[in-house]
C-alpha cells in the first residue's frame, strides 16, 4: 500500500452503520417534540409538543417510510435504514437553522419573516441534500432522482399549505375544497398569520437553484473520474458507503467496471502422512488478499482453509492493492485452480534443513522439499508492506535459475508502521528493497542445493483464539507448523492478521525455542472493515500473543511425524484491479476530498448569493 492508498483507506474510519430505522424514526420524533416546546406557545406544553411533531416530525416520517419504496420502483438502492437516518439528519439541519435564526431575531431588530425566510432556505437545502445522496447511492439521473430527494420537503410544504390560509387566500377549488383542505384554525397562529403563497413560490424557486448547484457540483467533480478511468465517482462513493454502512456488493459491481485481466500462479504445498491422508496445506495464489472487508478476495484465507484437507495455511504473497480481486466470484476460479495443482502433485520423502539468507535489509528462510522450495522473506526490524508483484516474479525466478524447480515465496508481511510515513515501507520494482529481495532469494536457492537432508516430519497445532477481527486477529487465528529435518526444527507461525506491530515479530521470533522460526500474516482484510490500519498487536496484549504462539511451537514439536511433501502451480485467469489502477482510483478520490470541499464552499456560496437576491426581488 502507498501513502496515497493509505489516505483513501484511512477513510473508512468515517463511514458508521446505519441504525436501524425505527430508532432513527423514534429519536426524529423526539428531537420534533422538543423543537415544537422551544418554538411554539399555547397553553400546554403537550400540546406545543405534538404540534412539534406535527409539523416537524410528520415530514420525516414520511421521508422515512416514502423515500424507499419510490426510489427502488425509479431503479434505486437506498434502504429503509438509510432513508430514514437522512430523513433524521435533514430534520436536525431544518431545526438548527430555525434555532438559529431565532436567536437571530432575539438579540436583533429582525421580526418573525426573517425566521419564515429562514424556515424556506432549510426546507430547500435538506432538498438539495437529499437530492446528493439520493443521485449519490443510488446513482440516478438528476430527473429520476428529484422524486425520492423532495419527499421530505414537500410533505412540508403540504402542512404548511393546509394549515395556512394560502388556499383561501387563493379560492383554490370553491368553498368545498376549502372547507375540507383549508385548516389554518388548527394550527399555531404563526404559521396561519405569517405564511402566504408568496413563500411557496420562493420554496420552488430556491429549491430549483439548490438542485442546479447540486447537479453542477456533481458534473464537475465527476468529469476526471470518467475520463481517466471510464466510470463515475458516484458509482464509487455509493459502494463504498453501502459497503462498509450496510454489507453490500455494490462496491464489487464498480470494481469490475475498471478491472483487468491477469494470469495468476497459484501454488500448493503439500504434506501426507504415510497413510496417504494430507496433514497440512500450504497454499499461495499470488494475488491480494484485498481491498477490504469480503470485498473481491478480502476473505481469502478462510475460503481457503475450508476447502483443505488438512490444516490450511494461507500465508500473503507478493503482490499489492493491483492484484486484488475485484469480486468475490473470482475467489472461486482461485480455489479451483488450487484444487488442480494439488491434484497434480507428485510427493517425495526428502527434504532440505532449512537456511537463512540476508541481503541488506530483506532476510529469507528456505527450506527445500524434493526438487522444490518455499522461501519465506521478511525485512524486519526494517518496516515493510507489500511486495509488487513483478519483484516477487522475478525472485522467483532467480531462485529457479539457482537449481530449485518450483518455488513457493512468501511474503511474510510482518513489520509495520501502520499508515505513517511517505510510502509505507512499499517494495517496488527497481527499488533497492527489491534487489535485494531477488539477490537474498537466489542465495537461498544455492545453499539449499548443498544443505544436508533426510525424511521430513511435521507437527501441526492451531488456536482460533479469543481476539476478534476488531482486535487484528482473523477468523484462522494463529497456525503453526514444525517442520523436522535432519535433527533441525524449523516453525512456521502464521497469523490471520494484517500486518504486525514493529518489533513484535522479533520478540516471538526470540521467544521460540526452535531451532529456525520465521511469522507470517495472511494479510486478511476482514480486519480492515472499519479501521484501515489494524495491524497485529495494535488492540491485543504483546506477552499473551508471545505465550500463545511458544505454546503452539510445543504442541506441534510434539506433534511431529513422518510425512511426503510435494509442490505445484497452475495459472488461473482472472480479474484484478488492474496496473496502477489502484494509484489512479486513489488519486482521483484524495483529489475529490482536497478540492471537494472547496468547490462546494464555492457552490454553496453561489446558491445563497442567488438565494438572497431572489428573496430580496420577491
Amino acid at each position: 500500500m502507498t501513502a496515497t492508498q493509505g489516505d483513501l483507506a484511512s477513510l473508512s474510519r468515517y463511514i458508521f452503520r446505519a441504525p436501524r430505522w425505527y430508532a432513527s424514526v423514534t429519536f426524529a420524533l423526539f428531537i420534533a417534540a422538543v423543537a415544537g416546546i422551544g418554538a411554539f406557545d399555547s397553553q400546554y406544553v403537550l400540546q406545543d409538543a405534538w404540534e412539534g411533531i406535527f409539523f416537524i416530525g410528520i415530514p420525516t416520517v414520511a421521508a422515512s417510510v416514502l423515500t424507499t419504496p419510490v426510489d427502488r420502483r425509479l431503479g434505486g438502492q437506498l434502504t429503509y435504514n438509510r432513508s430514514s437516518l437522512l430523513a433524521l439528519a435533514c430534520e436536525v439541519i431544518v431545526v438548527a437553522i430555525l434555532t438559529i435564526a431565532g436567536t437571530v431575531v432575539v438579540f436583533t431588530q429582525l421580526e418573525q419573516d426573517f425566521v419564515l425566510d429562514a424556515l424556506i432556505v432549510g426546507l430547500a437545502s435538506i432538498f438539495a441534500l437529499r437530492l446528493l445522496v439520493v443521485m449519490a447511492v443510488s446513482r440516478k439521473s438528476l430527473s429520476v432522482a428529484l422524486l425520492p430527494a423532495s419527499i421530505q420537503t414537500g410533505a412540508a410544504g403540504v402542512l404548511l399549505f393546509v394549515y395556512s390560509e394560502t388556499i383561501r387566500v387563493l379560492k383554490l377549488g370553491g368553498p368545498l375544497v376549502q372547507n375540507v383542505l383549508a385548516r389554518p384554525e388548527k394550527a399555531p397562529q404563526a404559521l396561519t398569520q405569517l405564511i402566504t403563497p408568496r413563500d411557496f413560490f420562493l420554496l420552488a424557486v430556491v429549491s430549483g437553484v439548490y438542485a442546479l448547484g447540486v447537479y453542477g457540483f456533481l458534473v464537475v467533480i465527476d468529469r476526471p473520474w470518467r475520463r481517466s478511468l471510464g466510470v463515475s465517482l458516484l458509482d464509487f462513493v455509493g459502494g463504498f458507503i453501502g459497503h462498509i454502512a450496510e454489507g453490500t456488493r455494490e462496491l464489487e459491481d464498480f470494481f469490475e467496471q475498471i478491472g483487468q485481466p491477469a494470469v495468476i500462479p497459484v501454488t500448493v504445498l503439500s504434506f501426507r502422512r504415510t497413510d496417504g491422508s494430507e496433514k497440512a496445506r500450504f497454499v499461495l495464489p499470488m494475488i491480494h488478499p484485498g481491498p477490504m472487508g469480503e470485498i473481491g478476495g478480502g476473505n481469502l484465507p478462510r475460503r481457503v482453509a475450508s476447502q483443505s484437507k488438512g490444516l490450511a495455511f494461507p500465508p500473503h504473497a507478493t503482490a499489492g492493492h493491483d492484484f486484488n480481486l475485484v469480486t468475490e466470484r473470482e475467489v472461486d476460479t482461485i480455489l479451483e485452480t488450487a484444487e488442480a495443482a494439488y491434484q497434480r502433485i507428485e510427493y517425495s520423502d526428502s527434504a532440505s534443513r532449512s537456511v537463512r539468507t540476508q541481503e541488506g535489509d530483506a532476510k529469507l528462510v528456505g527450506q527445500g522439499f524434493g526438487d522444490d522450495a518455499l522461501l519465506v522473506a521478511t525485512y524486519s526490524p526494517e518496516f515493510a508492506d507489500d511486495v509488487e508483484y513483478a519483484v516477487g516474479l522475478a525472485a522467483a525466478a532467480e531462485a529457479r535459475s539457482s537449481g530449485v524447480d518450483d518455488v513457493m515465496l512468501v511474503d511474510a508481511h510482518n513489520c509495520n508502521n501502520g499508515l505513517q510515513g511517505e510510502d509505507l515501507g512499499h517494495v517496488y520494482p527497481g527499488s533497492e528493497r527489491s534487489f535485494q529481495m531477488i539477490q537474498a532469494a537466489r542465495t537461498a536457492a544455492t545453499e539449499l542445493g548443498a544443505a544436508a537432508r533426510g525424511r521430513p516430519k511435521l507437527g501441526v497445532a492451531w488456536d482460533e483464539t479469543s481476539w476478534t477481527p476488531a482486535d487484528g486477529i482473523g477468523p484462522l487465528g494463529i497456525r503453526v507448523a514444525v517442520v523436522e529435518v535432519a535433527g533441525q526444527q524449523t516453525a512456521y507461525v502464521l497469523v490471520d492478521g494484517n500486518n504486525m506491530e514493529p518489533g513484535l515479530r522479533d520478540r516471538i521470533v526470540a521467544a521460540v525455542g526452535t531451532d529456525e522460526v520465521e511469522v507470517m500474516t495472511t494479510d486478511t482484510h476482514v480486519v480492515n472493515m472499519v479501521e484501515s490500519s489494524n495491524q497485529v498487536g495494535g488492540a491485543i496484549d504483546h506477552d499473551e500473543l508471545i505465550d500463545l504462539v511458544d505454546r503452539l511451537v510445543e504442541d506441534a514439536a510434539a506433534d511431529l511425524e513422518p510425512v511426503e511433501a510435494g509442490m505445484e502451480s497452475e495459472y488461473a485467469d482472472v480479474t484484478v484491479f488492474g496496473n496502477d489502477r489502484t494509484e489512479t482510483l486513489a488519486s482521483h478520490a484524495n483529489a475529490v476530498i482536497a478540492m471537494g470541499g472547496a468547490l462546494a464552499g464555492a457552490v454553496i456560496l453561489a446558491v445563497t448569493a442567488i438565494s438572497i437576491l431572489i428573496f430580496f426581488l420577491a
